[in-house]
């Protein structure tokens, strides 16, 4: 599905029209550069005549209303009447103040707008500033990235393949929230069906899963044989599902099933679909599986998914880590992704290695407060260079802000033990979605 910005250039004729023809000239070709497909009129819409016709037709995923002039509120107003779509309110400076003529009064036309929005209970972003402002190409950068992603999340198929284990009921979802906040559709199956169908199939079926896997992971050899071959069915399993149900993101239960009723851990099978682009938590952390598939999204990279574990104050540094579950692809190119045991079960294949360094991360997670409103959590900083900290994969952030602070904050204030770390800051995109999405953003 195609997404589609709309720029609207607002105002009356009565201002300096060659200030704004420059600014409006400019301000295309900073949308332009941003996404080259949004629709930009030919015109300056000075009146509403002018906007019916530019807007006849159009099916916007994202308004960009602007200012070109003053505007009074019966512009916003048409605008709203036809469209329920994320609008980002934009105000330009005035290019002269020389003690003579108001040239494009755009800032009082954006307390009008703004006025009306607030009446039709529409949330919407707002940026102040000039289109050569490096600030006003990151915020629309960040709303535009934000309002794709509100757009992906209405074709997202999202799986949870079993059910939470007892005392995990923090990642299970309903799929009438997910319709009705995220507009994702949940589809459910239970965890045996895949171990079936897994077992069904015969050592010819499964080996170019075989292969692609070696080729991933290091130290397969070193595993028990029919263990790998078994992880090598489960990867065949769910890649099938995942391609026939259209999947883009799953949450799966792994113990104990996985290793009482089939006998190998599923845990290297999530982290190479991860790797393929479906968002794949383990535990069956819906919640989790989706703030993946966001920070995925939004990084064009795999992340990294696991519990807080540590903190070093002398660092400043919080590690996140899970029992073997990390895509492949983030591992520390010293060792690349290992194959190992599981920490507690002492089976295998899992994954076994600390992650690379990356200068800029976002610790993100959707979870949901008390009274089950929805909620982000979210916090910046950089991945270091660190080995594996335990048995499973880990990965170590030097916070931005105080690392106990954080710690101390997020346990008090009741967050769930998953988090996702994103290779990339994406704190502004997140705020963003947040605001679209009418869910609270806290800022750790």
């Amino acid at each position: 599905m195609s997404f589609n910005a709309v720029y609207i250039p607002i105002g009356v004729p009565t201002f300096h029209l060659e200030s704004a023809q420059a600014e409006f000239e400019k301000s295309i070709k900073l949308l332009k550069s941003i996404d080259e497909n949004t629709a930009v009129p030919d015109e300056m819409l000075l009146s509403i005549d002018k906007l019916n016709a530019f807007l006849e037709g159009k099916n916007p995923d994202l308004l960009i209303v602007q200012n070109i002039t003053f505007a009074n509120a019966a512009y916003i107003s048409e605008v709203l009447r036809r469209f329920d779509a994320p609008v980002l309110l934009w105000t330009l400076r005035e290019p002269v103040i020389d003690g003579g003529r108001l040239r494009l009064n755009s800032l009082t036309g954006a307390y009008s707008a703004a006025n009306a929005l607030k009446a039709f209970g529409r949330a919407f972003e707002y940026i102040f500033g000039s289109p050569e402002e490096e600030r006003v190409k990151a915020k629309i950068s960040a709303v535009i990235n934000a309002a794709r992603i509100k757009k992906e999340l209405k074709s997202l198929n999202i799986l949870q393949v079993g059910h939470t284990p007892q005392g995990f009921g923090f990642g299970r979802a309903l799929d009438a929230e997910m319709m009705t906040t995220f507009g994702a559709n949940l589809l459910s199956i239970e965890a045996r069906e895949l171990i079936d169908n897994a077992k069904a199939f015969t050592d010819d079926e499964i080996k170019e899963y075989l292969e692609d896997a070696k080729e991933r992971i290091n130290g397969l050899c070193n595993i028990d044989e029919k263990n790998v071959l078994d992880f090598a069915r489960l990867y065949k399993a769910y890649s099938d599902y995942v391609k026939a149900n259209n999947i883009g993101a799953l949450s799966s239960r792994c113990w104990p099933d996985f290793f009482v009723s089939f006998g190998t851990p599923v845990c290297s099978v999530l982290g190479i679909l991860n790797d393929l682009g479906v968002s794949s938590a383990c535990e069956a952390d819906t919640y989790g599986a989706l703030s993946m598939f966001i920070a995925q999204k939004l990084t064009n990279k795999s992340v990294f998914f696991g519990d807080p574990v540590s903190m070093d104050e002398n660092e400043n540094t919080l590690s996140f880590w899970h029992c073997g579950m990390a895509p492949c692809s983030l591992a520390r190119e010293d060792t690349g992704a290992c194959a190992g045991l599981h920490c507690n079960r002492k089976i295998g294949p899992t994954l076994e290695f600390g992650c690379k360094a990356e200068e800029k991360v976002t610790i993100f997670r959707i979870g949901k407060k008390a009274d089950g409103a929805f909620r982000m959590f979210i916090s910046t900083g950089e991945a270091l260079d660190k080995p594996r900290q335990f048995l499973g994969t880990s990965i170590v952030v030097k916070t931005k802000n105080n690392a106990f602070d954080i710690l101390n904050s997020s346990v008090t204030d009741g967050w769930e033990p998953h988090f996702v770390v994103a290779m990339g800051d994406i704190e502004e995109e997140l705020k963003e979605l947040g605001n679209m999405l009418n869910i609270e953003t806290e800022i750790y």
